[in-house]
C-alpha cells in the first residue's frame, strides 16, 4: 500500500467530474487500499479518488472511532438512490480544505447503491454522520466541495485563505 498526496483547494482538478469504473478489479482494489491508508494517516473519515488526483468514481469511508476496530467501506460508482425529506446540519471539514470547517445542510438519511471491492452491487442505508459523509464524498465525484454548499461570502473567505497559504508556501496540515 502507498500513501498518496492529497490535492488541496483551490486546485482545478477538484472541480472535475470523475469517470465511472467499468469493474472493480485488482487495480481499483489497490487504489481503494491506498486511499484508505492515505485517509487513516491524514487523518480523516472519508476520501474520494479525485482528492488524490484520480478521476475515477471511487470513495472510501471509515467512521470507526480510535478505540474501535476499523470498519472501512470501499465504494465504486456510488450513487444516491433515495434521500429523506428531513435535513441535518453537520460541521463538515475536508482533507482537501485543511483546517477549515463549516455547517452544511444535507438530507439526514440516504440510500446509496455501489460496487464493493468484490465488484458486487450493494446498497447502503445511511443516516446521521454516515449519511453526511457518504454524500460529502459523492459530491467530490461531481466536482463539488463542501464549501459549494455555503454562501458565496463564506466560500470565498475559505478559498482565499487556502490560496494565500499555497502562495506563501505554507504547509497546511490535512
Amino acid at each position: 500500500m502507498a500513501i498518496l498526496p492529497i490535492i488541496t483547494a483551490p486546485d482545478p482538478r477538484l472541480k472535475q467530474i470523475a469517470q465511472p469504473v467499468e469493474k472493480v478489479d485488482a487495480e481499483i482494489r489497490k487504489l481503494m487500499d491506498d486511499m484508505l491508508e492515505t485517509m487513516y494517516v491524514a487523518p480523516g473519515i472519508g476520501l474520494a479518488a479525485p482528492q488524490v488526483g484520480v478521476l475515477k468514481r471511487v470513495i472510501v469511508l471509515d467512521l470507526a472511532r480510535e478505540d474501535e476496530q476499523p470498519q472501512p467501506l470501499r465504494m465504486a460508482n456510488p450513487e444516491v438512490v433515495w434521500v429523506s425529506d428531513d435535513d441535518a446540519v453537520y460541521n463538515e471539514g475536508c482533507l482537501s480544505l485543511p483546517e477549515h470547517y463549516a455547517d452544511v445542510v444535507r438530507p439526514a438519511a440516504c440510500h446509496v447503491r455501489y460496487l464493493d471491492a468484490q465488484n458486487e452491487i450493494r446498497t447502503l442505508e445511511a443516516e446521521g454522520l454516515l449519511a453526511t459523509c457518504v454524500q460529502h464524498e459523492i459530491d467530490h465525484l461531481e466536482g463539488i466541495l463542501f464549501v459549494d454548499h455555503l454562501t458565496a461570502l463564506k466560500r470565498n473567505m475559505i478559498l482565499r485563505k487556502l490560496l494565500k497559504a499555497k502562495k506563501s508556501g505554507q504547509t497546511v496540515s490535512a
